[in-house]
Order: structure tokens, then sequence, then C-alpha cells
């Protein structure tokens, strides 16, 4: 069963670069996707590349990914500031390759205490009753 989620990112130079007044904060390169891919194979944060490009990231590095198709190389690109059911975390970017919808790997759920219920979907950890602490950032 494919469980989806709704993903809020923005570039975090542009947001800090809004915060010292150097941009307008309209000027923030953002976006929303819909059907994000609640993927617990994946690890990171990993998007398309059309998508990166409009937030404006910039390449920081390479690594080595397990694909169904073996293991290929991908580019990481610099952080973004992403939202999941009203938590707020930062992660560089993972490539995908264009036709690959954006995965939520199992690195951004531990960050944000999310977990994934067979029936329900993405859920905040029922353990801390619903309740993000700073224990767990």
């Amino acid at each position: 069963m494919k469980h989806t989620t709704q993903i809020k990112l923005a570039n975090l130079k542009d947001i800090i670069l809004a915060e010292t007044g150097i941009i307008k904060p309209d000027e923030i390169r953002q976006l929303t996707v819909e059907n994000a891919i609640v993927d617990t194979g994946a690890t990171r944060l990993s998007l398309p590349k059309p998508l990166i490009e409009k937030l404006g990231l910039e390449p920081i590095g390479n690594t080595q990914a397990r694909t169904t198709n073996g293991i290929v190389s991908r580019t990481i690109y610099s952080t973004v500031q992403f939202t999941v059911l009203a938590r707020d975390g930062t992660m560089p970017v993972t490539e995908l390759p264009e036709t690959v919808p954006v995965l939520v790997g199992h690195i951004v759920l531990e960050m944000l205490d999310l977990c994934l219920d067979i029936r329900k979907g993405l859920i905040h950890n029922p353990e801390h009753d619903g309740e993000w602490t700073e224990d767990q950032l």
C-alpha cells in the first residue's frame, strides 16, 4: 500500500537571506508537494531534478544509493527547510530522476517523530501521545 503526505519545501539559504533583509520574504523559493511518497525504504529526503531547480538548490556532493536497479551515484544538493504534519526540519536533499516522485525517507520521519501506520498513514508517534518534545529533536 502506498502512503503519501503533503510536504512544504523552502530553500534554507533564501530563508536566511530574507531574515537578514538581503531579499524580500516573497523572494524565498518554496513549493508544496501534495503527494510525496512516504518511503520507509528510503533514507533521506529525495527530490526530482525539476523541483531542485525550482528551489534553486546547489550541488554540494555525491552519494551512492541502493535502488531496485542496483547501486547508483546521486547528487546531494543544498539544504531545504521542510514541513510535514506541522513539524519542521532542515536537511540537504538527494537528487532523483525526473520521473520519480518526491520520497520522504526514514530519517525525515525520525527527525519529526512521525510513524507510518498501515491503516491511518503518516501519524505523530503514539508513544509520545502526539507530543513533539525536546528530547526527540
